[in-house]
């Protein structure tokens, strides 16, 4: 019989092992890049991060912000003439001449396809009125975004330095940006659009030459769902790269600075996007942990023992409207909430008043905060409350 047992047991034992398990894959190895970050674009939780935080050159990863500034606050239909500061730039350019006309809208395809260092500083010119004017606006939109160590002072991301440091900025500040390019800003699908766009052509005003762009951003065509992005490139910032994906509801994004082989971009990049595909989905946590409370009351008008001043008030929490907290995790993390309520109210207490906070995290950071409101109305004790209680106390007398 202990034979029989032993055999069944080891036969149980057996079967979990053989079971189909969810297997986590490890966190990427050997990313090349010196610095990485993947980002999810939705909440803009950084997934994963080496060095991410490490202010490094990014070259013309940089067009990403100038792409967007002149979206939202140029003149897309205006002409622009190329000063004698933006013909003198050197390649990768478009080539200009002093003086020769351009639509701003065609100078941006130059700007996101080719990476047209003079077509930058054009429509930076034409945007803001000069390139120091123009650093200024990256700047403060850095500002907005909660970009916490990047500085602007070229649009091109040429090196460039001024008063207030070096051209920098990090994965994570770069990544900040990319996110609100592809979908915060309200030019975001004009954003997507041009990025997105595998050539373009047009003439300069004068009719005089016309110009054929290719697209160089080559993780369009490598992966499904690749969304946008941005190579760059300079001696001093090693290989760059910024790019965004969208699958299955989730959108990634994926920032490399400095990088010492132009192939080995494009390798990082598969591997970080691959590793958000295979660790991360949503999952509904609103309903994780306690949805309600009851808390004593003071000098309230209840049902209890008369004279122990103390009853009862059921809280619940406000939604707001919303049915869920869809949430982007990896299926080992575990969302942790906090109840902060008073430990006792005193009367009088509203239906419906908030007397708290329910709050969602995630790794220590907080995801939602949702009030605490009470379900009922609890009266204070008064003079007519405290007789009418006497009398019914005393009734059977």
């Amino acid at each position: 019989m202990k034979g029989w047992k032993r055999l069944a047991a080891f036969a149980a034992a057996f079967l979990l092992l053989v079971q189909p398990q969810s297997v986590l894959a490890e966190e990427p190895q050997e990313i090349k890049a010196r610095a990485a970050c993947l980002m999810d674009a939705d909440s803009g939780r950084v997934l994963y991060g080496k060095d991410e935080d490490t202010p490094l050159p990014m070259a013309s990863t940089t067009k990403i912000m100038t792409c967007i500034l002149v979206l939202e606050r140029g003149d897309l239909s205006a002409v622009t003439a190329a000063s004698q500061n933006a013909a003198s730039q050197p390649k990768v350019h478009l080539g200009v001449t002093k003086g020769e006309g351009f639509l701003v809208q065609d100078l941006l395809y130059s700007l996101m396809l080719e990476s047209h260092n003079d077509s930058a500083v054009m429509l930076a010119e034409a945007a803001a009125g000069s390139v120091e004017a123009f650093a200024e606006w990256m700047n403060e939109k850095a500002a907005e975004l909660g970009c916490e160590d990047t500085h602007f002072v070229t649009p091109n991301g040429l090196d460039g330095s001024d008063a207030q440091g070096e051209h920098h900025t990090t994965a994570a500040d770069l990544a900040r940006i990319m996110k609100y390019c592809i979908q915060d800003s309200p030019k975001s699908a004009e954003f997507l659009e041009i990025t997105q766009t595998p050539s373009y052509t047009f003439w300069n005003t004068e009719k005089t030459r016309v110009f054929e762009c290719t697209n160089h951003n080559t993780f369009l065509n490598m992966m499904d769902g690749a969304l946008s992005g941005k190579t760059g490139f300079t001696s001093k910032a090693g290989y760059c790269y910024v790019g965004a994906l969208q699958k299955d509801g989730r959108t990634f994004i994926v920032t490399l600075l400095s990088g010492n082989k132009k192939e080995e971009k494009w390798a990082d990049t598969t591997k970080l996007m691959n590793y958000g595909l295979a660790n991360y989905s949503y999952r509904d946590v609103y309903r994780e942990g306690e949805m309600s409370a009851r808390i004593p009351v003071a000098d309230g008008q209840y049902d209890g023992a008369l004279g122990s001043g103390t009853g009862m008030v059921n809280c619940d929490v406000d939604s707001g409207g919303s049915t869920g907290l869809e949430v982007l995790m990896r299926q080992d993390e575990t969302v942790t909430t906090k109840l902060t309520v008073p430990k006792m109210l005193t009367a009088p207490v509203k239906k419906g008043e908030t007397v708290g906070k329910k709050t969602y995290y995630l790794n220590g950071r907080e995801l939602a905060s949702y009030d605490v409101i009470t379900r009922e109305a609890v009266k204070k004790i008064d003079f007519p409350w405290c007789l009418r209680r006497v009398m019914r106390e005393l009734a059977p007398f």
